[in-house]
Order: C-alpha cells, then structure tokens, then sequence
C-alpha cells in the first residue's frame, strides 16, 4: 500500500468517528467536566514540554563532554 491510501483510510475512520458523536457539543460544558479535561491536557503537553528541556539539556552536555575528550 501506498502513503496515500493508508493516510486517506485514517481520515475516513476519524471523520466516521467524529460523526457518531453525540448531537449536544456542550455537554461537557454543561457539567462542568470540560474544565477536568482541559486541565488534564494541559498537565500533559506542561509535562512533555518540561521533559524534552530536560533532555536536551542532558544531550547539550553529553555533547559537551564527547568535544572535550576528542
């Protein structure tokens, strides 16, 4: 198979899932629960975001130290 048709059988199945969603888009609202989900999310990508600092924090001196020794 081709790129292309994988990538256009990907959003076929999202937009088929999209569609069965329920008919009110304010009922997390409603409850109050979208505020949960918006924290969660943004907990998430707050934590991916420190995470790869951190990372590239660790190769920066890894690269350093391979300099300092060649």
């Amino acid at each position: 198979m081709n790129k292309t048709t994988i990538l256009t059988s990907i959003l076929l199945l999202f937009s088929t899932v999209l569609m069965g969603q329920s008919d009110s888009p304010d009922f997390m609202r409603s409850i109050g629960k979208i505020y949960v989900v918006v924290a969660v999310i943004i907990a998430i990508f707050l934590g991916i975001v420190l995470f790869l600092i951190y990372l590239d924090r660790k190769l920066t001196k890894l690269e350093n130290q391979i300099k300092d020794n060649d």
